[in-house]
């Protein structure tokens, strides 16, 4: 109903041709406890003049403060009835100040050029809640629609990579991402990004990237251009709702400012329809998925000590966490005595963010000798030379816990897989086989 309402203050604001706005500033300070502690951040709230301040808004994120003149093309196309009433949150990266008021610390790459979910959970937990709050001088509160369709974000450059990052980690937060000149080189991880988005399952995003022939600010780090063209293959491969736009342009806003207008328009053009999940060309993942299944909770079940060993249906290979600071899994050959091991090789490799040390719970075998694992960076699916062909999503379990998620219980049954930790149980019904105990599966070959 909300979403009908806000539709029609829509179509009044073009028959009324009202497309002002008033836009205020504020300052947001990060506890030292917090994410990003001691960084000071300016941003800008846009507010239109068709928002009314009792139906929800639409919210629309700019990184690096105001670019691309949004504030007036996002005027016309509400006035136009193009896009649904939505407010802007405008932010620029923290700086860290010291006593006389200089900079100490650019934080914007620690931020923007970063793969893991930090800055995604920054503006979820910290910064959105806090510009929200606002009211406008006029009186207005800032309500905004709850779903991650009425929710989009833009950057450049390094921006361009933290919107992307921020709606790969939260596609509950944000389903519409527009990423210019977007830096998917290998400066914090970005060129990693392209290999992720090929195993892992579709997600509900929408999503535009921007990049010119002539983009390759720093060749130390890689080819810019290059590094977006590699993604977007990777978005197509995946499945995803995408456009791009290819010019001979360089590392600048220009070429995002002229297409804007078009850009925003078919970021919005079917709302208030959420977006789709699309279908991948993976054909690992295609033949795994089922179409409109996820994760269903269940009734907690109680669960014994999980093992911190995973052995092949045939028992005669065991697979173990390699020790020290690693994301490999150590393979070992079991003996005919089925107490002695031998042959062990770091042998599973697995994906991480940020150069991070992943956390790694249960692992198990399916029936075709595939290898599952639980770990912090989704469920990794490698296949019998240690390569991982599919990443899924987990469910809401209590990732933050690590006693609890370390107890996590990982069952593959036919059709089905569970998970289970202390407090919950989920089911996520999936094409798998069922190991079964003393056959062993047929080989995969070198591959």
């Amino acid at each position: 109903m909300n979403k009908l309402i806000t539709s029609l203050l829509c179509l009044l604001c073009a028959l009324s041709g009202r497309g002002g706005h008033i836009m205020f500033d504020g300052t947001y300070t990060s506890p030292e406890h917090a994410i990003y502690p001691g960084t000071t951040r300016s941003y800008q709230v846009y507010v239109p003049d068709c928002y009314d301040g009792n139906v929800p808004a639409c919210l629309y994120v700019g990184l690096d403060g105001v670019l691309c003149n949004a504030p007036a093309v996002m005027d016309s196309l509400m006035s136009a009835g193009k896009m649904p009433v939505t407010i802007g949150i405008f932010m620029q990266p923290g700086v860290i100040r010291d006593s006389h008021g200089e900079v100490i610390r650019y934080n914007r790459s620690n931020e923007f050029d970063m793969t893991d979910a930090t800055f995604a959970r920054f503006l979820a937990e910290q910064l959105l809640p806090h510009a929200l709050n606002h009211i406008t001088p006029d009186g207005r509160r800032l309500r905004i629609g709850d779903s991650a369709g009425d929710h989009m974000i833009f950057g450049l450059s390094s921006g361009g990579i933290a919107a992307f990052t921020a709606a790969w980690h939260r596609p509950d937060l944000f389903a519409r991402v527009f990423s210019g000149v977007g830096t998917f080189v290998a400066m914090r991880g970005g060129n990693d990004l392209q290999a992720i988005v090929r195993k892992h399952e579709p997600q509900p995003l929408r999503v535009f990237l921007q990049d010119g022939s002539n983009d390759a600010w720093n060749p130390l780090f890689g080819h810019w251009y290059e590094g977006n063209r590699m993604l977007a293959s990777a978005l197509e491969f995946a499945g995803y709702d995408c456009m791009f736009d290819w010019s001979e342009s360089g590392h600048n806003v220009r070429r995002s400012t002229e297409i804007f207008a078009s850009v925003m328009e078919w970021m919005w053009h079917d709302w208030p329809q959420p977006v789709a999940t699309g279908s991948t060309h993976n054909d690992f993942l295609a033949s795994l998925l089922i179409a409109g299944e996820e994760w269903v909770e269940q009734p907690a079940q109680a669960i014994g000590e999980q093992p911190m060993v995973a052995i092949s249906p045939d028992s005669t290979v065991a697979v173990m966490r390699s020790g020290g600071h690693s994301n490999l899994l150590t393979q070992a050959i079991i003996g005919s005595d089925h107490r002695s091991a031998s042959a062990h090789q770091p042998f599973y490799w697995l994906h991480s963010y940020d150069n991070s040390v992943i956390d790694i719970y249960a692992m198990e075998f399916d029936g075709d000798g595939n290898l599952w694992v639980v770990t912090s960076a989704g469920m990794q699916i490698c296949d019998q030379n240690g390569r991982v062909r599919g990443i899924l999503n987990l469910p809401p379990l209590d990732a933050d816990d690590a006693t609890i998620m370390q107890s996590v219980g990982l069952i593959i049954g036919d059709g089905m897989v569970t998970l289970r930790d202390r407090t919950a149980a989920y089911t996520r019904r999936l094409n798998v086989k069922a190991a079964v105990p003393g056959v062993r599966p047929r080989s995969q070959g070198q591959g």
